[in-house]
């Protein structure tokens, strides 16, 4: 083989006997692609659902092929021929796109095959309505392994391509919340304590009758899955609830959930907050809801439109507790966004969920050109081991700098 191969759709070449190869999909366009790796046998389905390899199960059994990056336009694997179960014959390649998104949008996209003997290059540039591809296999042939480039378009999203390999999707259930009076009155009071001590941090930070419109951002993205499913997100939400109630003027918790995509929930008050993360979405969807990707720009930019365009208030700041378990990339973007907020009354306050790549946001106190200093991070490496008190403190640390500077400079009356 020599340096460098250029493939068509059907063309195929030997790449190695064994050792390690790396493919890589990339692509040019702001598309959200979820690229997965099927390791299926002679039936063309995979032993069982461990081998699919894809962002929320980055290797499989035998630890063959390993998901080692995944960025906005980018996603590698590693493959160890040699520790490849005798029972797998064929490594697929695939690409999804979340909602209505084709192909047709997508530019640049190519996989690349990479060897001690070289490179295979294919670029699929025939796409159109497709909402999912196979681009390409790595095969056994004798005692070699090939690479062919397919870049078939397949009908439907994620879930069906992967049914199609034998991978067993089942969307979660969502258990019914029963509405009784009893249980309501049992959270209610848990509700009452969680008060008491916003109160008292608030009263510490001097801020006590300070007034804000209080929301809440849930990172959704499929890595949160086990903080759901672990009841943390619904815990997360009752904590803050009880800053909304005594916060805001109506005691009204605004709420945002984002994952490759983003949706503003209905408001809550404590008086209906029982299950409502349950209620509202109970948990990471890998098939359709907001995907499983981290995009973090595009519910800030709702935000930002939400409090400055459609309620605007000059006499009441909007105060956002924003909480991502990390994976960020969109770094300039993300510093741009804060930037252009600087000037108006947004204040941010970001929570990291366990020690992962949080980007910019560990930055922010030196981000420079904003008008003011208007945002705060923090990560927990576990969020229910952190006490009320300790986390409405930190909550509350640079939020009453943040007033005290922008009534000063005119973005608050």
């Amino acid at each position: 083989m020599s340096n460098m191969v250029s493939l068509q759709k059907g063309g195929n070449t030997v790449i190695a006997e064994s050792g390690m190869v790396t493919v890589e999909v990339r692509w040019n366009s702001t598309s959200v692609l979820d690229v997965s790796s099927f390791l299926v046998g002679a039936n063309g389905k995979v032993p069982s659902d461990d081998y699919m390899v894809f962002y929320n199960q980055e290797t499989e059994p035998e630890r063959s092929v390993c998901l080692t990056m995944n960025d906005a336009n980018s996603v590698v694997f590693t493959i160890q021929l040699e520790k490849l179960s005798p029972m797998i014959q064929n490594c697929f390649f695939t690409a999804t796109l979340e909602g209505n998104s084709t192909f047709a949008t997508v530019q640049g996209l190519t996989i690349t095959i990479k060897s001690t003997q070289g490179e295979v290059c294919y670029e699929i540039d025939d796409a159109t309505e497709e909402r999912a591809l196979v681009l390409a296999e790595v095969y056994r042939h004798q005692d070699k392994f090939k690479f062919r480039a397919i870049g078939r378009g397949f009908n439907g999203g994620l879930k069906p391509l992967a049914e199609s390999y034998g991978v067993v999707v089942e969307e979660p259930e969502v258990p019914s919340v029963p509405y009784s009076e009893p249980v309501q009155e049992v959270n209610l009071t848990k509700i009452d304590l969680l008060k008491k001590t916003v109160a008292i941090s608030l009263e510490k930070k001097k801020i006590a009758s300070e007034k804000a419109r209080v929301a809440v951002v849930f990172d959704a993205s499929g890595s949160m899955t086990g903080l759901y499913q672990r009841g943390t997100i619904q815990r997360a939400f009752e904590r803050v609830l009880a800053v909304a109630a005594c916060m805001d003027d109506n005691g009204e918790l605004d709420v945002w959930f984002f994952g490759s995509k983003f949706m503003k929930a209905k408001s809550v008050t404590e008086q209906d907050f029982e299950g409502y993360i349950q209620r509202t979405y109970p948990v990471p969807k890998m098939f359709g809801g907001l995907g499983a990707g981290n995009n973090e720009s595009p519910v800030m930019k709702d935000i930002i439109k939400h409090y400055v365009k459609k309620e605007p208030s000059r006499d009441m700041p909007a105060y956002i507790i924003f909480f991502s378990d990390g994976g960020i990339y969109q770094d300039k973007e993300i510093a741009k966004i804060l930037t252009d907020a600087s000037k108006h009354n947004i204040f941010w306050q970001f929570v990291g969920l366990g020690n992962a790549n949080y980007g910019v946001l560990r930055k922010l106190d030196d981000l420079p050109g904003r008008f003011i200093d208007n945002a705060d991070f923090f990560a927990l490496d576990d969020l229910d081991k952190v006490s009320d008190e300790e986390l409405y403190n930190r909550l509350f640390d640079e939020f009453p700098q943040w007033l005290k500077e922008a009534r000063q400079k005119g973005i608050l009356h």
